[in-house]
């Protein structure tokens, strides 16, 4: 019983131990820790370190763990990255449709298309202005030459009113010439049908 005793106490002790190890071992450590702890903990034997089996899969276990914690990590990490570098080209084809939009819109507030030709709205005033100048002073020329021609042919009108009644005052003279003169020929005619009858 005794034996069976000192055995339980052992098997205890040895228990205890090992769990202590491997709490310490899987505590918040690096690996380097880790490491350090695991050499520190273990027994020399001449040039050799005896280190438990245990011991070692505990760490080899936590090693992979940690392993596949950093590759899950990095497998979500690229998961963001590649979603961060889909969500980048959509604002960048969302940001160049935007751009263009706002060159069509800058283009479209500086041009003018006039008769199918693209005109800055700067030239096209300039051109307008010019040919509503242009035309102003056509129809100030066509005025001017028209009042000329008016008053032209006012003075023509007065000339030819005033040939007409001088032309009307000449014939009215002839008239009474001729009528005088025919009466004077007739006097004349009848002093000689007079003179020839007597």
């Amino acid at each position: 019983m005794k034996k069976s005793l000192v055995l339980w106490v052992c098997l205890l002790a040895s228990s205890i131990t090992f769990a202590q190890q491997a709490t310490e071992i899987q505590g918040n450590y690096t690996l380097r820790d880790r490491y350090l702890l695991m050499k520190s903990k273990s027994q020399n034997y001449n040039d050799y370190k005896v280190i438990k089996e245990t011991v070692l899969d505990g760490v080899w276990k936590i090693i992979n763990d940690s392993l596949s914690a950093k590759n899950a990590a990095i497998r979500g990490a690229q998961a963001n990255i590649n979603g961060l570098k889909g969500q980048l080209a959509k604002t960048e084809d969302a940001l160049k449709a935007k751009e263009k939009s706002m060159a069509d819109i800058l283009y479209a507030s500086t041009h003018i298309t006039v008769l199918g030709i693209d005109f800055t709205k700067g030239v096209f005033l300039t051109v307008i202005t010019c040919l509503l100048g242009g035309l102003i002073a056509f129809v100030a020329v066509i005025f001017g030459r028209m009042q000329l021609q008016s008053k032209s042919l006012s003075e023509r009108n007065l000339a030819v009113s005033a040939l007409t009644n001088e032309f009307e005052e000449y014939k009215h003279r002839a008239m009474d010439k001729q009528t005088k003169l025919s009466r004077e020929l007739q006097d004349e005619r009848n002093k000689l049908a007079s003179m020839r009858h007597s």
